[in-house]
């Protein structure tokens, strides 16, 4: 392997950077190959994905799956998700079936206000600062009147400028926030050009002004935290109707146990961060089927759950009455126009899936989604626990890790149905059918 510099990589052609490549890998005939055997034999197809980013030497696959009898707000879906995760889909999918009868997800969205913020530092007197931001207000809503028609067209735009003194965390810290209304987009490029456009003519107004060496622009950048994106999902049921025979316990104890665990979640960062990535697992596999950005979602959502005294979980139960609430709330920004979800195939099929969905709907699909596997998980870990089920799905990666045949797989499956599935008892299990 070359030590030096790789110069003009990105000018390579695909065979190209697979052989530099294959130079760094420890067995590279074997990586040439995996690199080859993912490439789309539809030219078309394959230009269409190599263009979403750079130095694209293959395709990475996920599964594309569904998860059926969904009823979020009284219609019915099939949900696309994408996850490598063998319990997730079939989490949800249990889940969903199981609330269906008790009149499925409830949500409740606020509206869809993104922020973004001009980060600036001000080595004037505050005085002269909020006169200075007075004064270019209406140019600063003007500056971006040609970006915005085509969003205003949708509903969307600019809707409010506030300037921000942040000189009690560092000295001369200054933010102009911006609030958006980005309709049926993410929006995040919308929202970029926008925040750069304003802070160019800031500093064109400063300099006008004589007060250039007052202002200086560090930089100009949407926030993914978006605490006015809310979604909240709910589900409700008799406590009476929480009896699975598979569990041996009452309703009772179920939703006892059910709250204790939620409990824990909100007092324990080390159980609450497992608690939300329960949620997320059913958020993100939405998210990225319909072409989204499940990063963002994941950043907003942890500092959503971060935005009082601790870290806590995203989820809470009430009973009363008899009553079983289980209610999740947290940040989803998410778009059903540009981006992927105009370009990526799979994406565009996702949302014909739904019914081509507005950004609210997709919202309250993902919550759904994402409430579904939580119940699922917390099911599991307050009864037989994690494992007994998730380890049975995983017995299908366990045996094509061995190498099994299809016979194998089918004694396999067949011989597990009743026991306990460990990587060394499956490993045993195939070493046993070559003797």
């Amino acid at each position: 392997m070359s030590q030096a510099i790789i110069s003009g990589f990105s000018a390579l052609s695909r065979e190209e950077k697979i052989q530099v490549a294959s130079g760094f890998a420890s067995d590279p005939a074997e990586f040439i190959r995996d690199m080859q055997q993912y490439w789309y034999h539809d030219a078309k197809i394959q230009d269409t994905f190599s263009e979403f980013t750079e130095n694209v030497l293959s395709n990475y696959c996920l599964p594309y799956s569904l998860a059926p009898n969904f009823k979020i707000n009284g219609r019915s879906y099939i949900v696309p998700m994408v996850t490598e995760e063998s319990s997730v889909v079939a989490a949800a999918a249990a889940a969903a079936k199981f609330w269906w009868p008790h009149g499925g997800f409830s949500t409740r969205i606020g509206n869809k206000i993104k922020p973004g913020h001009i980060h600036f530092m001000w080595k004037g007197t505050g005085s002269g600062l909020y006169t200075f931001i007075e004064d270019i207000k209406p140019g600063l809503f003007a500056a971006v009147h040609d970006l915005e028609q085509s969003m205003k067209s949708r509903g969307g735009g600019v809707m409010q400028i506030t300037l921000i003194d942040r000189t009690d965390k560092l000295k001369e810290y200054h933010q102009i926030e911006v609030l958006f209304n980005t309709a049926d987009a993410m929006g995040a490029n919308f929202i970029n050009t926008c925040l750069e456009k304003m802070a160019e003519y800031m500093t064109a107004q400063s300099i006008r002004l004589g007060i250039g060496d007052c202002l200086e622009i560090i930089l100009s950048i949407l926030s993914n935290y978006t605490p006015q994106c809310v979604v909240e999902c709910t589900v409700n049921c008799p406590v009476n109707d929480l009896i699975f025979p598979e569990t041996g316990l009452s309703g009772q104890h179920f939703a006892r146990k059910f709250e204790t665990a939620l409990a824990i979640a909100g007092v324990d960062i080390s159980r609450a961060v497992t608690n939300n990535k329960g949620i997320f697992n059913g958020v993100d596999a939405v998210v990225l089927a319909t072409g989204n950005d499940f990063r963002a979602v994941e950043a907003s959502g942890h500092a959503w759950a971060a935005r009082e005294d601790s870290y806590k979980g995203l989820s809470q139960v009430e009973l009363r009455n008899d009553m079983f609430s289980l209610c999740t709330s947290l940040p989803l920004a998410v778009g059903v126009v540009g981006g992927l979800t105009n370009l990526h195939p799979l994406a565009k099929a996702s949302l014909q899936l739904l019914g081509h969905p507005r950004a609210e709907e997709l919202m309250a699909i993902a919550a759904s989604a994402g409430l579904a596997n939580h119940f699922s998980a917390i099911k599991a870990l307050i009864t037989h626990g994690i494992q007994h089920g998730h380890m049975k799905l995983h017995l299908v990666n366990l045996l094509n890790q061995l190498g099994a045949s299809k016979q194998e797989k089918e004694q396999a499956m067949e011989y597990f149905k009743d026991k306990a599935v460990t990587h060394k008892q499956v490993r045993e299990f195939i070493h046993k059918q070559h003797q």
